[in-house]
């Protein structure tokens, strides 16, 4: 049995749990919804996004709803253990966030539109916790893939902080890092597309109210 640590704290990597070489299980193929793969290699010209903003379930669904996405995968980001499990991760013991990776076609939806949705679709001010939901595995993050989504990230936090501040809220508290070197693990099976499912099931995802001003205001002044 893996227990919550009482106040959230990410391991080190000394601590951490370590994993394993292979997973212990296997990931469908498809998604139940796009009809598309859910593990790579993507045919050219798509992008790569990684985004962790609370319980997958719900993160999940926001993005797969969004017209340019070709596929999400529910899984695990930023932490040091191996192939993970989910009990794992909810002990706080392998330093990882449950994250969504989106697969888009940047022809039809931007990498900014993304961003738009990610900090509109929760509250990025809550540190290790998003609502109702504490621990480490819900701290909000992005994990870039390119000089350029770095930049975009940059720029849409500076934006976002600042409308967010004039509308009363605290300091950004997002994990912005590369994604490489920071594996992400898909999720198990059930996991995948949760709530197309269970569409009674539970979802944790709940913005502030305050719009993100990403492509139309600039983070100065």
């Amino acid at each position: 049995m893996f227990l919550q640590r009482r106040t959230p704290q990410l391991p080190t990597p000394e601590e951490a749990l370590k994993g394993r070489p292979t997973p212990e299980f296997t990931v469908p193929s498809t998604h139940t919804v796009l009809g598309n793969p859910l593990e790579g290699p993507y045919p050219e010209g798509l992008e790569v996004a990684d985004f962790a903003l609370g319980c997958f379930w719900g993160a999940e669904r926001k993005f797969w709803q969004t017209d340019g996405v070709w596929t999400t995968l529910a899984g695990y980001q930023g932490g040091y253990t191996e192939n993970p499990a989910y009990e794992e991760v909810c002990s706080g013991l392998t330093g990882h966030t449950e994250a969504v990776r989106v697969v888009f076609d940047p022809k039809t939806v931007s990498y900014a539109e993304l961003l738009k949705l990610f900090w509109e679709s929760h509250d990025p001010t809550q540190g290790f916790r998003q609502g109702n939901d504490v621990g480490t595995q819900y701290r909000s993050a992005i994990y870039t893939h390119s000089p350029a989504q770095a930049a975009a990230v940059a720029a849409s936090r500076a934006a976002y902080q600042k409308v967010l501040t004039a509308a009363g809220h605290g300091a950004i508290t997002t994990e912005i890092l590369p994604a490489e070197g920071r594996t992400f693990w898909p999720a198990e099976g059930y996991h995948q597309q949760y709530l197309d499912k269970n569409p009674a099931g539970y979802c944790g995802i709940g913005g502030t109210g305050v719009s993100c001003p990403i492509g139309v205001a600039p983070a100065e002044g």
